[in-house]
């Protein structure tokens, strides 16, 4: 990692063709990247003060393959989500979730949009099931990084306005939401459902999704699919280790830990001193100033993570 100072701004977990990674950008906007592997240790100091997230900077986006990422000029602290203001204006990514409603982007993002994209049904640990979109370039990758355990694909779309009028549809008419929060996902891999169960979860909120396209959206430009998404294997293995804990927010202070497997944001470790597995939402480090190190955590008391 080039900086010399070490310290990095996080922008979360991302997923490519290598598996799972930490996010990571220099102050003098280097990007860098740590591996999320198995028997791969992970240690960090947070440095930003309580409560400080700063900004992760704009996109420009390019055509329907390429962007460009730019560091906040001013290190600023994030106003509203992960950004400033001046980088929120600047950003061609703000356009992404109105355009189906208004039409207006900058022609990069409409050449983006212009591919292909899937509207899938994703079920996590708990039975919690939303709807969601994916490009064709991110069809894979995206559910990878949303931690689902169980999906499907209900709908391939011309383009991405297509597929967003899709999206709200099937929420109003079907009633899946759109979102569900990352403390949840962790939450429900600590006690997870059976995975059958979940299966036949996804599979009836698919069949719904799928009669209310076929039946009641006048639109063309989609097709309806039934296709099941693959899941990465560490979802098996986190599903079916017994007695996980889930771990304090890594908001604040140092940490390390063994990598055992890493399901979305949440990775399953193994600290020092102890044999029982933890569950960390290490999304809770996106905005965050860290150092990355030989750091150590406090074990913490499993008996008041019961309570």
């Amino acid at each position: 990692m080039d900086n010399p100072s070490g310290i990095f701004l996080c922008s979360g977990v991302s997923w490519g063709d290598d598996g799972p990674e930490l996010s990571l950008t220099g102050r003098t906007g280097t990007p860098s990247t740590l591996p999320l592997e198995t028997d791969v240790r992970l240690g960090f100091r947070v440095i930003s003060g309580s409560g400080k997230r700063y900004c992760l900077g704009h996109y420009k986006v390019t055509d329907h393959c390429s962007r460009e990422h730019f560091t906040c000029p001013d290190h600023s602290l994030a106003e509203r989500g992960y950004q400033c203001g001046p980088c929120f204006a600047r950003d061609d990514l703000r356009y992404m979730h109105d355009i189906h409603r208004s039409g207006i982007a900058p022609e990069g993002l409409k050449k983006y949009l212009a591919q292909p994209h899937w509207l899938y049904v994703a079920t996590f640990g708990n039975g919690a099931t939303k709807i969601g979109t994916a490009s064709d370039l991110r069809k894979w990758g995206r559910l990878a990084e949303q931690g689902a355990i169980v999906a499907r694909y209900v709908a391939l779309a011309r383009d991405g306005r297509i597929v967003r009028v899709l999206e709200d549809a099937v929420t109003a008419d079907v009633g899946l939401q759109q979102a569900v929060r990352s403390a949840a996902k962790v939450a429900s891999l600590a006690s997870p459902r059976a995975l059958k169960e979940l299966v036949a979860i996804n599979a009836d909120a698919a069949a719904s999704v799928r009669t209310m396209l076929a039946s009641s959206v006048d639109l063309d430009g989609f097709d309806v699919v039934d296709e099941q998404w693959e899941a990465p294997p560490p979802v098996a293995f986190v599903l079916e280790t017994p007695g996980l804990q889930v771990y304090p927010q890594v908001d604040g202070g140092d940490h390390g830990f063994l990598i055992q497997a890493v399901v979305g944001s949440t990775a399953m470790v193994r600290l020092d001193g102890t044999e029982t597995d933890f569950l960390v939402d290490l999304s809770c480090l996106k905005g965050l100033l860290i150092e990355p190190g030989e750091f150590s955590s406090t074990v913490p008391d499993v008996q008041e993570l019961l309570f």
